[in-house]
């Protein structure tokens, strides 16, 4: 015995497109929105200087990163060997004679490699060489 019946019941419609529409320029949005943090290529514990200070330049740097394992030699993020390293910075000494070259070496780095990148240097003619310190309170 049947007392009512039943009728079927419709499925909600849910407009899948217009979902993904308004998915994509939320994403797109927080993709343009968003600032990303530069990582350096090698961890450093910078040696400290009490005499250390700020240098803001015009023009950056030539940067080169030594780390106490190998491979030693960075330049900018890219790992390279010291031919390749006097190579570049004879290339950017004779596209800009008056750049900088500025060393970021660990504390436990070897000196002879430091003593290469300097000489390195003066083989390209670059006079202003500098190195990243930090300061005894800094972390």
């Amino acid at each position: 015995m049947q007392f009512c019946t039943r009728k079927r019941r419709q499925q909600p419609a849910v407009i899948i497109v217009s979902l993904i529409d308004v998915l994509m320029v939320v994403l797109i949005f927080l993709m343009v929105s968003t600032t990303f943090k530069q990582q350096p290529a090698v961890k450093l514990a910078l040696p400290e200087s009490n005499q250390s200070k700020g240098g803001a330049t015009e023009t950056p740097p030539i940067v080169v990163t030594i780390a106490k394992q190998p491979p030693h030699l960075y330049l900018d993020t890219t790992p390279v060997t010291l031919d390749k390293l006097q190579e570049e910075l004879l290339r950017r000494a004779a596209q800009k004679p008056d750049v900088a070259l500025s060393i970021r070496a660990d504390a436990e780095a070897p000196f002879g490699q430091i003593i290469k990148v300097m000489d390195a240097a003066k083989a390209a003619k670059i006079k202003a060489v500098s190195a990243f310190t930090k300061n005894p309170g800094q972390p």
